[in-house]
C-alpha cells in the first residue's frame, strides 16, 4: 500500500501511543511484549509516514502503579493486579484524551480495555459526545465474574464497559464512565460461552459475527456501525483484538479461533472507517510475539492500524479529507 500524508485530519494530525504491557488478564503469558512488538514493526515510522506528528509516550510500568489490596470478587483472577493497571490507564487515557491528540492503545491483553475506554469515554462525557466502541474481536469479551468460565478478565472487558456489576470497584476513586450497550458493536465473533450469549442477546448488544460477515459481507455491515455513531454525532474507539484476524495469517496470538477475518477484509474494515472520519482512539491488544512468526502478526498489526489512519492504495474523496473530521 502506497501511503498518503494528505489524508491526515487536521483535528487527528497527532497521535499519542501508550503501552500497558498487562499479561495476567489471558491465560498465556507473552501478550507483555505486545508493545514492543508493534514499535520493532515500525508503527511509528508508518503513522508519520501518513502526516501525523506522534507522541510516544512509552510504556506504564509495574513500578507506576499504585498497589490495591483488600479482597477480590470471586472468580476474577489477579483482580487487584488489573484493578491496579486500570485504574493508572484509565488516568492516562482521560489526560490524553484531553490533550487533542489520536490515543492509541498497544496491549497487552484485552483487559487493557477497561481502562483505555473508560478514560476515554469520560473526556467525550465531558464534551457532551457519546463514545462508541468497534469492539473487532473473534470473543465477546461479554462474561461477568458471576459467570466467567475462566475468571480471565480479559474477557469481562466489553461487559464492564458497559456498567455490568461484578467488579465495581475496580477503578476505585477513578470516576468510571460507562457506554450503554446501544453504544458497543461486537464485530467479527465466533467465540461465545453459552451464559455470555445469553447476557449480550438481553442487552441487545449488536452484533455482527462471521457468519454475518459470510452472508452480507464487511462493508455493508461496517457501514451500519458507521452510520450508527454518525446519527448520534458520536465519536468512535476502535478496540482491536489481534485475534479478530484469521489465525493463519495473524498466529501471534494466545486465544486462536478458526474463521476470522481475511487479510482484505481486515484492511476493508479499516479503510472505510478511516473514510468515515468518526475514530478518535484505538486499542491494540493481545499481541503476543512469544507466539508469533517472525512477526507475522505484528507487521500485520501495523498495517491494519496504517488503514485504519489513511495509508491506501489510490486518493479517495472522503469525509476525512474533504471537510476534515467533524
Amino acid at each position: 500500500m502506497t501511503a498518503n500524508p494528505t489524508n491526515a485530519p487536521a483535528s487527528q494530525g497527532r497521535i499519542a501511543l501508550l503501552g500497558a504491557p498487562i499479561e495476567v488478564g489471558a491465560s498465556r503469558r507473552g501478550a507483555l511484549m505486545g508493545p514492543a512488538g508493534l514499535r520493532t514493526a515500525g508503527l511509528v515510522g508508518v503513522l508519520e509516514s501518513l502526516g501525523y506528528a506522534v507522541e510516544d509516550h512509552g510504556d506504564i510500568l509495574p513500578r507506576d502503579l499504585a498497589p490495591v489490596g483488600g479482597p477480590a470478587p470471586e472468580n476474577a483472577r489477579f483482580y487487584n493486579e488489573i484493578a491496579a493497571w486500570m485504574r493508572a490507564l484509565s488516568a492516562r487515557a482521560y489526560a490524553l484524551a484531553r490533550t487533542g491528540a489520536t490515543p492509541i492503545f498497544l496491549g497487552g491483553d484485552h483487559s487493557l480495555s477497561m481502562g483505555s475506554v473508560n478514560g476515554v469515554a469520560r473526556h467525550w462525557q465531558e464534551q457532551g459526545r457519546k463514545l462508541f466502541v468497534l469492539w473487532l474481536d473473534a470473543h465477546a469479551d461479554f462474561n461477568m465474574p458471576a459467570i466467567s468460565p475462566s475468571g480471565n478478565m480479559h474477557g469481562m472487558s466489553s461487559a464492564f464497559l458497559c456498567g455490568e456489576a461484578g467488579l465495581d470497584d475496580l477503578l476505585g476513586s477513578e470516576p468510571r464512565a460507562s457506554i450503554t450497550p446501544e453504544q458497543l458493536s461486537l464485530f467479527g465473533i465466533r467465540s461465545v460461552d453459552p451464559l455470555e450469549k445469553a447476557a449480550v442477546k438481553a442487552r441487545g448488544v449488536d452484533v455482527a459475527d462471521m457468519r454475518a460477515i459470510d452472508e452480507h459481507g464487511v462493508g455493508v455491515l461496517i457501514r451500519q456501525v458507521i452510520e450508527k455513531v454518525r446519527a448520534a454525532d458520536g465519536v468512535l474507539h476502535v478496540s482491536f483484538d489481534v485475534d479478530f484476524i484469521d489465525p493463519p495469517l495473524a498466529p501471534g496470538v494466545g486465544t486462536t479461533v478458526p474463521g476470522g477475518a481475511t487479510y482484505r477484509e481486515a484492511h476493508l474494515v479499516m479503510e472505510l472507517l478511516h473514510d468515515s472520519g468518526l475514530v478518535r482512539s484505538m486499542d491494540i491488544v493481545e499481541l503476543n510475539p512469544f507466539l508469533d512468526d517472525r512477526g507475522q502478526t505484528a507487521r500485520l498489526a501495523v498495517e491494519l492500524a496504517g488503514s485504519l489512519f489513511g495509508q491506501q492504495i489510490t486518493d479517495r474523496q472522503t469525509p476525512s479529507n474533504a471537510i476534515g473530521a467533524a
